[in-house]
């Protein structure tokens, strides 16, 4: 058991330094786009991280009792929670950046515009 607790806290510790590295992107970053990166790697690494640990945790504690328990629903749950999360932040991200794009919303810096075929200021 002290193994999966030391799991847990290892989880819990580099889940929360992704967030924190997030908030910090999206407070520093100059525009949309980089803002955009920080936000989505923040939600996808850190809660992929927190909510493993909370599936740690619960998992074990469901397999110790056995049967149906409130940690069997919590377990199930975070299950899928993860599981929507990661299939619909790289999809919204998405959808984001090009509504931003194609809303006229450039970037700071000078970048090749892929999109268009030109370079931009």
């Amino acid at each position: 058991m002290a193994a999966l607790t030391i799991a847990t806290y290892v989880f819990l510790g580099i889940g929360l330094f992704f967030s924190l590295v997030g908030v910090i992107g999206l407070h520093r970053f100059p525009d949309m786009y980089t803002r955009l990166h920080a936000a989505t790697k923040c939600t996808t690494f850190g809660a992929i991280f927190l909510i493993a640990a909370v599936i740690m945790q619960s998992g074990a504690i469901w397999a110790a009792e056995g049967a149906y328990s409130a940690q069997s629903v919590m377990c199930i749950r975070a299950t899928l929670a993860l599981l929507a999360l990661l299939i619909t932040n790289a999809t919204g991200a998405h959808a984001i950046a090009r509504a931003a794009h194609r809303s006229g919303e450039r970037p700071i810096r000078a970048v090749v515009d892929d999109l268009e075929g030109k370079e931009t200021d």
